[in-house]
């Protein structure tokens, strides 16, 4: 066995390759194939060696191709395992997004906020209530409050963030009255399906007159209008635009504010550094002069009694020169412009699943409108059937959307009682 020295550590054997003649040569070159599959040699510098021994070594075909094989396969195997891994980091990134919306729909605010929902919905005066009242009741603070809030607020010194902000409650209160809006939707979608269902389940046989029937007695559901037809994309599409707008407006200020703050941080610094040096400077100054007259006796406490303090409290003290104004101002933009991220991304899954239920109830228009048409056709008993098995799947769709309407309302109110909670906590340390 050759071994190769190496000072202050332990030898380390070199790899001997069979020479011609020797029984175990297939044996070695295999076994090294397999440690390479089996991830113990991961260095290319290894794995090239390890053909060349491969090439030299005096093997029958059938051993080298066996050998090669054994070497692919382990290549082949650490490819698969790297995808493997891949997949399951964005399974585990998947789960983690479900178990992150399961827990929101266990919280105790969303189970008080769905419980207030219902009890207005499943009301008696629900359908006379307008789409616009029953969004102001779900809506918390209400938007009247809003306009009183933001002029005892520190906003209200500078119009342009008063504006802003006035903005933003503006497009979450939109956003409240849409998802109010596709509730009543809903309510009247799931009452026109129940009544599709209690039809079809009546259906004791098939006959050519019972079909006939039925399909007369579904007329009803093809003239009425597709409830998911309002609001449609291009209304999504005007909420999204105009949170986007916010959004970047509202980054765009909090990004002024940020660099604001950092300049009047290297003011007060360098204020800091100036003074420090002059109270050096005066020191030595002091010390020279004591060390040739007696005068600086005199002079001494005189120049150590300089308001040198007082002229740095004079300098930060001007009002460009204030900090904390703009923190505050910074931290309500921060939480403002984060709400308005999140609702935008909600308000794209909403709009996906608005768009499928209404393909879906329009799908199902189109099926009843083919059996009209062709009452004593054959085809319409197995439109019928096919009617009666999509209601489950249409039913869980339905439902995922009110789930997600609801949690959208009640990231709404959250998003809009953290600004608000912000603004007033602001306004009472500046009363102090």
């Amino acid at each position: 066995m050759l071994l190769r020295q190496t000072e202050g550590k332990e030898p380390k054997p070199a790899i001997k390759f069979p020479v011609r003649g020797e029984d175990s040569s297939a044996n070695l070159a295999l076994k090294l194939a397999n440690e390479l599959e089996k991830g113990f040699i991961r260095q290319r510098c290894m794995h090239s060696l390890l053909l060349e021994s491969v090439r030299k070594l005096p093997l029958l075909r059938t051993d080298q191709t066996k050998i090669y094989k054994h070497m692919m396969w382990g290549k082949f195997r650490a490819s698969k395992n790297r995808k493997d891994g891949k997949e399951f980091s964005d399974a585990c990134k998947s789960l983690n997004v479900n178990e992150e919306y399961l827990s929101a729909l266990r919280t105790q605010s969303f189970a008080d906020f769905f419980t207030k929902a219902q009890s207005l919905v499943n009301g008696p005066s629900f359908s006379t209530h307008c789409h616009r009242k029953f969004s102001e009741i779900l809506l918390e603070p209400g938007q009247e409050s809003i306009p009183v809030i933001l002029e005892s607020a520190l906003l209200s010194r500078v119009p342009e963030l008063k504006g802003l902000m006035l903005n933003y409650f503006d497009v979450s209160a939109e956003a409240s009255y849409i998802c109010s809006h596709l509730l009543k939707n809903i309510n009247q979608i799931q009452s026109s399906y129940v009544f599709i269902q209690r039809v079809l389940n009546s259906i004791d046989d098939y006959s050519p007159e019972k079909v006939k029937l039925i399909v007369s007695e579904l007329n009803s559901f093809i003239i009425q209008s597709n409830p998911f037809s309002t609001p449609d994309k291009h209304d999504f599409k005007l909420i999204n635009d105009r949170y986007l707008l916010v959004l970047n407006h509202l980054k765009s200020k909090r990004n002024k504010v940020a660099r604001k703050m950092k300049l009047i941080a290297c003011i007060h610094k360098a204020a800091g550094i100036c003074i420090a040096a002059a109270c050096s400077l005066v020191a030595i100054t002091t010390i020279v002069l004591a060390a040739h007259t007696l005068t600086a006796l005199v002079m001494g406490p005189a120049i150590f009694s300089l308001p040198l303090k007082h002229f740095k409290k004079q300098l930060t003290s001007f009002k460009f020169l204030r900090s904390g104004f703009l923190r505050k101002v910074g931290q309500q933009l921060d939480v403002a412009a984060k709400g308005t991220y999140i609702l935008n991304r909600d308000f794209d899954t909403i709009s996906s699943l608005v768009s499928r239920l209404h393909d879906e109830v329009e799908h199902d228009k189109a099926m009843i409108q083919f059996c009209l048409e062709r009452i004593q056709d054959k085809f319409s008993l197995q439109v019928i059937k096919e009617l009666k098995k999509s209601d489950i799947g249409f039913r869980k769709q339905v439902e995922e959307l009110e789930e997600h309407l609801y949690l959208c309302l009640l990231t709404i109110n959250r998003a809009r009682a953290l600004v608000v909670e912000e603004i007033t906590a602001s306004s009472r340390e500046h009363l102090k």
